[in-house]
C-alpha cells in the first residue's frame, strides 16, 4: 500500500494565496493523485519531495527499468498547459531542457528525467560564470521556432493587453519618477508590438530554474518553462533580477544580447516590456510603488542611471 504523502506547508500556503478555493482543492487531491500515478506509471518513491509555488515534485524510480525520474504534480492553467509541448519540442532539438518521459493531459502531471534538486545555478559562486551558462542556455532554447497550432500563448496578445492597461496603472503609482518610468516602458513596447516574434520562449529562465544533471556532473539543464511564442528579448529580465547586482545589469544585458544574437534596441524594448508586465501586476495587487530592483533596471535601460 502506498503511503499517503505529506503536503509541504509552503505549497499549501502558496496554493491558497494564489488560487483560493481551487488551490485548496488541488492540495486536497494531491495524496490520491500521487498514489494513482505511482501505480499507473509503475513508480516507487525515492526521496523527499520538493515544491515550488504551484507544483509538488516527488523523486521516483521507474520499477520496470530502474530509471531515476521526477513526478511533477501541478494544476492545469495557462502557464502550465504548454509545458509538455515546449519540453517535447526542445527535447527533439536537443536544446538543453529537462527530458519529458510521460505526461497526463487531463491533470497536467509530468514524469521528468531526474536532476539534482539541490544544485542550481544560484549556487555557482562565480556570478559571471553563472550568467554565461544561463546566456548559453537561453540562446539554445530561443533558437527553436515555436510549433504552430499547439495552443501556446502569444506575446502579441500579451503586449496588446499590457498596453491597454498601462495608462490606468500609471496613474495609480504614488511616485512621479516611477509613473514616468512605467509610461516609458509602455512607449517602448508600442514601438515593437507589431513584430512580437515566433520563437519558443521559456518566460521564466532565472538561475534557480537551471539544475545540475545527476548523471553528468557538468551538465546544466533547464526546468519549469511557462511557454509562450515571441521575441527572445522578452526572456532577458529574469536573469537581470535574479542574483540582482546593480553594477552587473549592463554587463549581463550585453552578454545575453550577444549570446542570443539579438538587436540590442529591440531587446531593450522587450525587456522594458517585462518590466511593464511586472509593474502592472504590482498595481493590480494594490501596490503604489514599483519594486526597487526592477525600477533600477528600468532606469539603466532608459539611460537614467
Amino acid at each position: 500500500m502506498v503511503r499517503v504523502i505529506d503536503i509541504p506547508a509552503g505549497l499549501i500556503r502558496t496554493q491558497s494565496a494564489y488560487n483560493g478555493a481551487a488551490g485548496r482543492a488541488f492540495v486536497a487531491a494531491l495524496p490520491g493523485r500521487a498514489a494513482g500515478f505511482l501505480e499507473r506509471w509503475g513508480l516507487r518513491r525515492d526521496g523527499a519531495a520538493f515544491h515550488g509555488v504551484c507544483a509538488l515534485v516527488l523523486p521516483v524510480v521507474r520499477v520496470a527499468d530502474g530509471r531515476r525520474a521526477a513526478l511533477k504534480l501541478q494544476p492545469v492553467d495557462e502557464e502550465t498547459v504548454g509545458e509538455p509541448v515546449a519540453l517535447r519540442v526542445w527535447g527533439e532539438a536537443g536544446a538543453g531542457a529537462v527530458e519529458l518521459l510521460d505526461h497526463d493531459p487531463a491533470t497536467g502531471t509530468l514524469l521528468l528525467d531526474r536532476l539534482d534538486g539541490h544544485r542550481s545555478l544560484t549556487g555557482v559562486a562565480d556570478e559571471r560564470e553563472a550568467a554565461r551558462i544561463l546566456a548559453g542556455l537561453l540562446a539554445r532554447l530561443s533558437s527553436v521556432p515555436a510549433p504552430a497550432d499547439r495552443g501556446l500563448r502569444g506575446l502579441g496578445d500579451i503586449a496588446a493587453r499590457m498596453l491597454e492597461a498601462a495608462a490606468g496603472a500609471v496613474g495609480k503609482l504614488a511616485d512621479a519618477e516611477e509613473r514616468r518610468l512605467l509610461a516609458d516602458c509602455a512607449a517602448a513596447v508600442r514601438e515593437v508590438a507589431g513584430e512580437p516574434g515566433d520563437r519558443l520562449l521559456h518566460w521564466d529562465l532565472h538561475y534557480g530554474n537551471v539544475l545540475a544533471g545527476t548523471e553528468e556532473a557538468h551538465r546544466w539543464v533547464v526546468i519549469d518553462p511557462k511557454p509562450l511564442v515571441g521575441d527572445p528579448g522578452f526572456e532577458l529580465l529574469p536573469a537581470l533580477v535574479n542574483r540582482f547586482d546593480a553594477a552587473a545589469v549592463r554587463w549581463r544585458f550585453d552578454l545575453m544580447t550577444g549570446a542570443l544574437g539579438l538587436d540590442r534596441e529591440r531587446a531593450r524594448a522587450w525587456t522594458l516590456g517585462r518590466l511593464l508586465q511586472n509593474g502592472l501586476w504590482e498595481v493590480s495587487d494594490g501596490e503604489r510603488r514599483l519594486e526597487p530592483q526592477q525600477t533600477e533596471i528600468a532606469r539603466q535601460l532608459l539611460g537614467r542611471a
